[in-house]
């Protein structure tokens, strides 16, 4: 069964351990004295051979097939010479002795073209892939994974960071840096900035003309909320329903560093299935 939405990878998790809590954290960047009950998701078992599948399937499924053109190498006025004539059989141009069309020639036809009628779909099983989005969850809240995918994080975090719902009301870039700032992850932004490279070639092209790490995930409860953050660099605001295992592990990686308001992980509650904390 094919699973890459969002909302396939919403069933509850089951065989989890305890719940693991975690400090709110203020818009002045000092975690308070409530504390936050998370969903089972992030009690689960890291399995990056899972996150990596679902990741490359969700990949596969916008992957356009291509091909060559019917006509791809035919485009020649040719003969054949026949047998017997001491040349070989290839087809060669009318009134010259120079070989085309044929796969061993020079502007001949491809001997195994692409072709358009190829599947790229790679097929994964509705219960692996909410598996993987449980783990994919599950890994934001190990500070040794965040720290290996390269994210720059000060010392003494807890991870995930959940913040006050005001969060949700940064509208311009300025307040986003101070809170990131008094976060003190402002440097994971300078990394990404810094890490950007422009492609060159058929990349650029075709639209991959700049390649920019990824930096901090932030996690909103409804859409169009906390637009501060759209232009950091390698910063992305997505909502919780629409939270997908490639927003938490992009490229198969697990790990990826994410910010959630309080509102948004009783939202992601909502979607798994569990009661209110």
């Amino acid at each position: 069964m094919t699973s890459s939405s969002p909302a396939e990878e919403s069933a509850p998790v089951e065989h989890a351990t305890a719940h693991h809590r975690v400090h709110l954290v203020g818009l002045d960047g000092k975690a308070g004295t409530h504390q936050v009950t998370l969903p089972l998701a992030f009690s689960q078992a890291v399995r990056p051979d899972l996150i990596r599948r679902a990741v490359v399937a969700a990949q596969s499924h916008r992957r356009q097939p291509y091909g060559t053109s019917l006509t791809a190498g035919l485009r020649h006025s040719t003969r054949w010479s026949g047998k017997g004539k001491g040349v070989s059989r290839t087809p060669r141009l009318m009134d010259s002795m120079r070989g085309a069309q044929a796969p061993n020639t020079v502007g001949g036809r491809p001997a195994h073209p692409p072709r358009v009628d190829r599947i790229w779909t790679k097929k994964i099983n509705r219960k692996e892939s909410r598996l993987a989005f449980a783990s994919a969850l599950a890994a934001t809240r190990e500070v040794e994974l965040v720290s290996a995918r390269g994210h720059d994080l000060p010392d003494g975090l807890h991870l995930p960071l959940v913040l006050e719902d005001p969060v949700e009301n940064i509208l311009t870039t300025k307040e986003a840096r101070a809170l990131l700032v008094r976060l003190k992850l402002w440097s994971d932004v300078e990394r990404a900035h810094d890490g950007t490279r422009l492609n060159s070639g058929r990349a650029r092209r075709r639209g991959r003309g700049r390649r920019v790490p990824r930096s901090v995930l932030v996690v909103t409860s409804q859409p169009n909320r906390a637009l501060g953050f759209r232009n950091l660099s390698g910063v992305e605001v997505v909502t919780a329903q629409r939270l997908a295992t490639e927003d938490l592990a992009p490229g198969g990686d697990p790990a990826r560093l994410t910010l959630f308001s309080h509102a948004a992980l009783e939202s992601l509650r909502t979607r798994l299935k569990e009661a209110t904390a």
